[in-house]
């Protein structure tokens, strides 16, 4: 049974091949053409190029957007560039919206304002608002100059706000209506504005200041009486934010409610725009993929096909910290060499604390980080969270304590080796635990990335004082 497959929409890693295969055929084909000695080969090599240009302008067009930034972004940068290129520009702007960071600053670096400002002219202002963010200040005003003044206006609303907030993620394209009409003149109106924005479930309902009064959900416009009044539906008490809240608070209300939409105000509490739940997993998607590049020392600017020596420049300050600590680890396990060459055993035990311990302090490190980033580490919680570990990390050092000193016991015939096994294995889960708690919570209170100084400060801790705690008991016990 021969399956029918759709690549350009189903499959993207076929869809990205079929693009390489087609750029690698033009590189061939210009090359054949090049070494050919008719006389007509200028004429020829412009037929083929114009012919390899339709072609893969035509399978481009057949890619959601998404799907072309997907291509773009495995490619290398020469075979990008032409792949770019042959993007229609009436949907540049929809493909660089997908693009990772990286790649997109690639692309719009190389083209000037007047481009710029042209590709991104049929977006709407918060989605012009997120590309030209990142452009260098002069850059930025030069594509600002030559928007819409209608534009001009609602893009430096939302790039006033700070990044992090749900004013500079907040969508200005929102439905609201008065609480005095009645559901016929809201459907009405509705039709007559002719579209909904997209992610609409309600509709906001204000007074004549702009005030918020309330919202209306589209299953009780569309299911309720005709003739009754938008106030005797409406929510008077809906969840919203505020342009200056967090973002992170936004996503931890949207998973908690359920949300599809929200109204955002101003501290006036007027309404200036809406959140919706695509802002926020976009949102949430792009915290968790730069806090997995962190975790390893990376940033979220990296691009797979960066020059080699830029690539390791950027790696260099994770390696230069991790060569310091594994130095001092060694020396801690160097002053203990007396007592490990006359008990070899210890130096097969070691890796198995430090390694438990570095598991354990990761698992508490997550929970934490993600407290932090959901605002749910208050005093009193913070207290609370602390003894809970303690007492988790406490009781699965007792366990796997005994476990581990059982096994040492059944390998070395050794009851004293087996006792400092286990109450070293107990110590360092206790350790890194506490440092779990309070790496990421000192690293956040001080204006610091808690999701990459943890990590290091973490595998310092459980590394040297693993070995610290093992074989000082080592030394005590057993000689």
């Amino acid at each position: 049974m021969v399956e029918t497959q759709h690549p350009h929409h189903r499959h993207l890693e076929q869809a990205r091949s079929q693009v390489i295969e087609l750029l690698s055929r033009q590189a061939i084909e210009r090359d054949i053409v090049s070494r050919s000695e008719n006389r007509n080969q200028d004429v020829v090599a412009g037929l083929v190029a114009r012919q390899q240009r339709t072609q893969l302008s035509l399978r481009l067009a057949q890619f959601h957007p998404a799907d072309v930034a997907f291509v773009l972004e495995a490619l290398a940068p020469e075979a990008r560039a032409a792949a770019w290129n042959l993007v229609g520009h009436d949907r540049r702007g929809a493909v660089l919206l997908e693009a990772a960071d990286a790649v997109r600053r690639q692309l719009v670096a190389a083209m000037p304002a007047a481009e710029i400002a042209a590709t991104v002219a049929p977006l709407d202002s918060d989605d012009i608002a997120d590309l030209i963010a990142e452009l260098p200040d002069e850059q930025r005003a030069d594509v600002l100059a030559r928007l819409d003044q209608s534009d001009q206006a609602a893009v430096r609303s939302v790039l006033s706000f700070p990044d992090g907030t749900v004013g500079a993620e907040m969508d200005l394209d929102f439905v609201s209506v008065r609480e005095d009409a009645s559901l016929d003149a809201v459907l009405r109106y509705l039709r007559r504005r002719g579209r909904l924005p997209d992610d609409t479930n309600q509709i906001f309902v204000v007074d004549r200041q702009n005030n918020l009064r309330g919202v209306l959900s589209l299953e009780h416009l569309l299911l309720g009486d005709p003739e009754q009044s938008v106030a005797e539906l409406m929510d008077a008490n809906p969840r919203l934010f505020y342009t200056d809240d967090p973002v992170h608070e936004a996503v931890g209300a949207f998973e908690r409610y359920d949300l599809i939409t929200a109204p955002v105000l101003n501290l006036q509490n007027q309404v200036v725009g809406r959140i919706t739940v695509d802002s926020v997993l976009d949102s949430l998607n792009e915290r968790l993929q730069r806090q997995r590049l962190e975790e390893v020392g990376l940033s979220e600017d990296q691009d797979v096909y960066a020059p080699i020596p830029q690539a390791a420049r950027e790696r260099w300050a994770w390696l230069g910290i991790n060569l310091a600590t594994a130095f001092i680890s060694s020396r801690v396990i160097g002053a203990f060499e007396d007592i490990i060459l006359q008990l070899v055993a210890l130096a097969t035990l070691m890796p198995i604390v430090a390694s438990m311990g570095g598991n354990t302090g990761n698992q508490t490190v997550a929970l934490v980080i993600r407290g932090l980033a959901l605002g749910q580490l208050g005093g009193p919680q913070l207290k609370r969270l602390v003894w809970r570990e303690l007492a988790v990390s406490a009781y699965n050092g007792v366990i796997w304590g005994a476990v581990l000193g059982l096994a040492a016991l059944l390998l070395y015939q050794n009851p004293g080796l087996a006792l400092v096994i286990s109450v070293a294995m107990l110590l360092n889960l206790i350790v890194a635990a506490t440092v779990g708690i309070f790496a990421p919570v000192l690293l956040d209170r001080f204006g610091r990335d808690p999701v990459r100084g943890s990590s290091i400060i973490l595998t310092f801790a459980t590394d040297s004082m693993g070995f610290l705690i093992f074989l000082g008991l080592a030394s005590l016990v057993l000689t």
